[in-house]
């Protein structure tokens, strides 16, 4: 495998060095330090982004279908509406205040029917842009299938650490794109995955490299 330089790629090149193999897909973005940080001083991601990271950020974007977020990495992290559909994933079914006046049909949310919110996001959402998977905790499988019978099949998740763990415990994404940027800041942070431990073995596709940064697709 060849490892390449971001720079060396246009934006149609990146769009299509980072198409799906195949439909319906589920990519998982994620930033670290070296030392495995997943967050910045500030608590966000946002804290150790660069300019690389943002580069292949706003590709995923581009060519994705839907932006799956776990409801508190969405408060945490500050969202707004974005370009295409942006799926909460609540077991609480809490929409954040940010993306409470976002256009109709702009967010969807992925909830249980325990759900202690789940009235007042029906209300608030629409009820056909709730989706109720499972009964105490979201069915991943069922979200990932729900969303392409609605034609959402190429579907970037972009975590947090606890969704992100369970997306590979039950088997349901198909590509983590990692970024790793040269920093190390030790302390207590955050990692990309969270939760009851899980092994599973990962194969590196492709990777880029800019000014000591790397971004790796590795698929599941």
């Amino acid at each position: 495998m060849e490892l390449r330089q971001l720079s060396d790629l246009s934006d149609a090149d990146l769009d299509a060095a980072y198409a799906p193999p195949s439909l319906p897909w589920l990519r998982v973005n994620m930033i670290s330090t070296v030392d495995g940080a997943a967050a910045g001083p500030d608590g966000r991601s946002g804290g150790i982004n660069n300019d690389a990271d943002k580069r292949v950020f706003d590709c995923l974007r581009r060519i994705c279908d839907a932006i799956v977020v776990g409801a508190g990495t969405a408060r945490d992290e500050g969202y707004h509406q974005a370009s295409k559909p942006l799926v909460l994933v609540s077991r609480r079914g809490q929409v954040p205040d940010r993306l409470r006046d976002a256009t109709p049909g702009s967010v969807l949310m992925a909830t249980c029917a325990g759900a202690e919110l789940l009235d007042e996001t029906r209300a608030l959402l629409g009820h056909e842009r709730v989706l109720v998977l499972g009964q105490q905790r979201v069915d991943l499988a069922r979200l990932k299938q729900s969303l392409a019978e609605r034609g959402l099949t190429h579907v970037l998740s972009e975590g947090g650490p606890h969704l992100l763990r369970d997306l590979i415990a039950e088997g349901v994404a198909d590509e983590l794109d990692w970024t790793v940027v040269p920093r190390l800041l030790a302390g207590e942070h955050p990692r990309i995955t969270s939760g009851p431990p899980v092994d599973v073995p990962l194969r590196l596709g492709s990777l880029l490299e800019t000014d000591g940064t790397l971004l790796g697709r590795w698929y599941l």
